[in-house]
């Protein structure tokens, strides 16, 4: 590793040592926050299982919050995928690390070959926080979250959701 990269590993607040979520708690962020809701009610979208994967106690702490997820995300088109449209789901995997009363969520699409950080707020089951696209660090936008259970986080963004099931 060159001296620079391990200086940037150091400097890093997330976990996951990737770039940081610029000012994850900005004036952007409070106003998303303010209006935007989830229940986290048995008709929400995200209530019905979608994984693929079946995680299993060897390899997830299927008891915590942290450990191994599954995501997709609409409500946008990633330009990178041919055909896609605003309506269609990305899913990909994801992982969740806590720090203090933060939550961390690195996750992945179009087979892992895009990838994005979640910085949130973590106050009791609710999320609050911003999105950094890390393929296109331009694009970043305000998230909310809600953790109805170990295996259900429902999460909205500007444009849409961003969901996490395991």
């Amino acid at each position: 590793m060159k001296p620079q990269e391990a200086e940037q590993r150091r400097r890093t607040r997330n976990p996951f040592d990737v770039m940081d979520v610029p000012d994850p708690n900005d004036q952007e962020v409070q106003e998303f926050a303010t209006g935007a809701k989830l229940a986290g009610t048995s008709d929400d979208e995200n209530a019905k299982a979608w994984t693929a994967k079946a995680w299993t106690a060897a390899t997830d702490q299927y008891g915590a919050i942290e450990g191994n997820w599954s995501s997709r995300w609409n409500g946008g088109a990633d330009p990178t995928i041919p055909g896609d449209a605003a309506n269609k789901w990305k899913q990909g995997q994801a992982e969740v690390k806590g720090a203090g009363d933060r939550l961390y969520l690195l996750f992945n699409w179009d087979n892992g070959a895009r990838r994005g950080l979640i910085d949130a707020h973590r106050q009791g089951t609710r999320l609050v926080g911003k999105y950094i696209n890390l393929n296109d660090p331009k694009v970043m936008r305000p998230w909310i979250g809600l953790i109805v259970s170990n295996s259900r986080i429902d999460g909205r963004w500007t444009g849409g959701r961003l969901d996490f099931r395991r």
